[in-house]
């Protein structure tokens, strides 16, 4: 592809239905973009899609793909084990290449803007994009969940929306529209079903308690299982492998240990660690169809709605 490259990593609010989420997929075809990934997961009920192009056909595939997921998903009827404030729930620009984090955040401010417009959902801006140093981590944004956010947002001038609003969509709920670096969204699955002692990992892995640089953890009960959801958003100071590694050692301690692993979404080049540990657990990891750069180069078709 010539010119600046951007990608848009969607997460819908939605993990069960599959002509829901193949028709949402369907709707962000714009002449330009590329399908590189799209996936779901029925615990945490929730849908990854992975798309890039030039900055302006994605900023409209993105637009698009939230007044699809407004559309057909309604979060007064949605479960999951997965936290969520909206139907579109956080719509993240990554740069590419030729072009810096700092425009992507403009283009995350277009695209909040234009979802307000077209579809009346309020929208949130966090990490790069964020107008305000208390929305930079998407956690704050995310506190408390649709449910509680809904009430917030109109009693609470904190909460509000930074688009929109005072209150959020009745059934859409509302966006988290960011732009950030390159992250790796990594699940390890235990050989328990003891959720306490995978939150313990999570605990004393994650930045926020003092932990590994650039990673964010959750303990969850998943497919029957003990799960370690991960994302580990700074590769350089913090690779998967260093991730791993750690959550071995505590895991020791506890008595259990990883047995399976998946990695939802695609991996950046920079985080293709071919020969190591955690890369082996992974099943049927095929780098021509998850590493993004390649994926570029051998893009998926869009489904039909």
């Amino acid at each position: 592809m010539d010119g600046p490259i951007v990608a848009c990593v969607p997460n819908f609010s939605e993990g069960v239905d599959v002509a829901c989420v193949r028709a949402i997929v369907s709707a962000m075809r714009v002449e330009g973009v590329r399908l590189l990934d799209w996936s779901m997961d029925s615990d945490h009920n929730r849908s990854v899609v992975t798309v890039a192009g030039p900055p302006a056909a994605v900023v409209e595939s993105a637009v698009r793909a939230a007044g699809a997921a407004a559309r057909l998903i309604d979060l007064t009827r949605q479960t999951g084990v997965h936290p969520r404030i909206g139907a579109a729930d956080v719509i993240p620009f990554v740069p590419v290449s030729g072009i810096s984090l700092d425009r992507c955040a403009v283009m995350a401010r277009q695209a909040g803007a234009e979802i307000w417009k077209r579809y009346e959902i309020p929208v949130y801006f966090y990490e790069a994009a964020a107008a305000r140093p208390d929305r930079a981590n998407l956690e704050d944004v995310r506190r408390g969940q649709f449910e509680e956010l809904r009430e917030a947002a109109k009693s609470q001038p904190k909460r509000r929306p930074d688009v929109g609003g005072p209150g959020l969509h009745p059934t859409a709920g509302a966006c988290a529209v960011g732009a950030r670096k390159f992250l790796v969204a990594y699940n390890l699955y235990f050989d328990t079903k003891d959720v306490s002692l995978v939150r313990a990992i999570a605990k004393e892995v994650r930045a926020s308690s003092g932990g590994l640089k650039g990673v964010k953890a959750l303990g969850v009960l998943a497919h029957g299982r003990a799960q370690l959801t991960m994302n580990v958003t700074d590769l350089q100071a913090t690779p998967v492998s260093k991730v791993y590694a750690q959550v071995c050692r505590l895991a020791a301690r506890h008595k259990t240990e990883p047995m399976e692993a998946e990695v939802i979404g695609l991996l950046p080049q920079i985080a293709y660690e071919q020969e190591s540990e955690w890369m082996r657990l992974l099943n049927g990891f095929d780098p021509a169809t998850k590493v993004l750069e390649r994926r570029l180069e051998a893009p998926q078709d869009w489904p039909e709605d």
